[in-house]
């Protein structure tokens, strides 16, 4: 187990305030004391850093009419802006937040799943961010950092992607390029810490201290909170529950190994379970994975038996997996999220509650509740914003662990 030091502590304790900011929305630094436990003296320092970086400003003077007047304050969204970038085989999704993270504009661009090149993805990075702040009329210099959400194994701390099996990248210093072509800072992560951080900070976080956060898509993987902290791991790869095993022997998984989860529920694992079912159903035909969840979603709609069993099967499937899942962290919550989910968890949500009990212990089912995410925006968006702005604060003296560290400069 690491060791704990005191900047350790410190950034918790700056992190429990600025999450209180986010909650409280205005408050006095004796509300920040009682919501966060942490001491007056503590939240003064710390209120007062705030302040030096511009993120915080003094709202109003409140006097109680006993002892000094009480100051209200308030996160300043004026001092600048942060765009979240989620970035995924399929899309660039961008939005634009304001430092009290309420978003001002989305641009979404389509990338061809075929092509892998990282300067094609850096192309469609810079379209996309390029035209949300267009959208949103905020200038490059009022930007203070741009969170880049890029599929597969992310080193933050180097600003590489490490692997992503459906591009085929090895070692890509993709932040040095983004860099580069836009011009800002760039901070990147992986889209599952995105995700976690998001439901930490403004979604099931807020109720629940251990939570699985599963994102369903052309991938598929799990963000956790443990005891109400983002973990990493020491690789930041925690929550690669998706090239865990769930079939000895079975379907070659894009990573390269056989019987992982992702080749079961990700869109391709549906694809297959499609195949055994009826091998030559007419949605096999269709190459873009949107569209063939779009098919499955209003073949569901319709009532087509086929498409039924499909979604049936995938539950069963997702509820095997994520019992293993349930057993190994004993989470309160599992929230499902990412775009099939968006589309299918009507359908799949049911099922899932339904067939997890057979899954996992029944001890641990039995406080465990499951549902999509609450929250309306694009979470890795939200959630990457949100880690760019702890890392903005960390460059100007106030370190997280949330976050990486920040790079050194020069």
């Amino acid at each position: 187990m690491t060791r704990r030091t005191a900047r350790d502590l410190r950034s918790d304790s700056r992190s429990a305030v600025l999450r209180a900011f986010f909650s409280l929305r205005t408050a006095t630094r004796q509300e920040l004391s009682q919501h966060t436990g942490l001491s007056v003296a503590t939240v003064s320092t710390l209120v007062k850093e705030f302040l030096t970086a511009g993120v915080v400003h003094v709202e109003a003077v409140v006097s109680s009419g006993v002892g000094r007047p009480l100051e209200q304050l308030r996160l300043d969204p004026s001092r600048g802006y942060i765009v979240g970038v989620d970035v995924a085989e399929t899309y660039v999704e961008t939005t634009v937040f304001d430092l009290s993270l309420d978003p001002r504009g989305t641009v979404s661009v389509p990338l061809d799943e075929h092509q892998n090149s990282p300067q094609y993805v850096v192309d469609g990075i810079r379209l996309a961010v390029h035209g949300v702040l267009a959208l949103a009329g905020v200038s490059t210099s009022s930007v203070v950092g741009v969170g880049v959400s890029l599929p597969g194994q992310v080193q933050p701390d180097l600003g590489v992607s490490v692997f992503a099996p459906n591009w085929a990248w090895h070692d890509v210093r993709i932040k040095e390029l983004l860099t580069a072509e836009l011009g800002m800072h760039v901070h990147v992560d992986n889209p599952l810490k995105a995700i976690a951080v998001a439901e930490l900070w403004f979604g099931a976080g807020r109720e629940h201290r251990d939570l699985a956060i599963v994102n369903l898509g052309t991938g598929v993987g799990s963000g956790l909170v443990i005891n109400g902290e983002l973990v990493r791991g020491v690789s930041n790869n925690a929550g690669e529950w998706g090239h865990t095993l769930l079939a000895l022997d079975g379907r070659l998984c894009r990573c390269g190994r056989q019987g992982c989860v992702e080749a079961y529920v990700g869109v391709n694992g549906m694809k297959a379970t499609l195949s055994e079912i009826q091998p030559d159903h007419p949605a096999l035909l269709q190459q873009e994975q949107r569209r063939f969840v779009d098919a499955v979603y209003e073949g569901v709609v319709a009532g087509d038996p086929v498409f039924v069993e499909l979604v049936d099967e995938t539950a069963r499937y997702l509820a095997a997996s994520l019992g293993d899942l349930v057993n190994m962290i004993n989470p309160e919550h599992v929230v499902l999220t990412g775009w099939t989910v968006a589309r299918l968890g009507d359908w799949l949500i049911p099922l899932v509650r339904a067939k997890i009990p057979d899954a996992a212990l029944r001890s641990s089912v039995a406080v465990l509740t499951v549902s999509a995410s609450s929250l309306a925006s694009s979470t890795v968006a939200l959630g990457m914003s949100t880690l760019t702005l702890e890392h903005f604060l960390a460059a100007v003296g106030l370190p997280s662990r949330t976050g990486p560290a920040p790079a050194q400069q020069g």
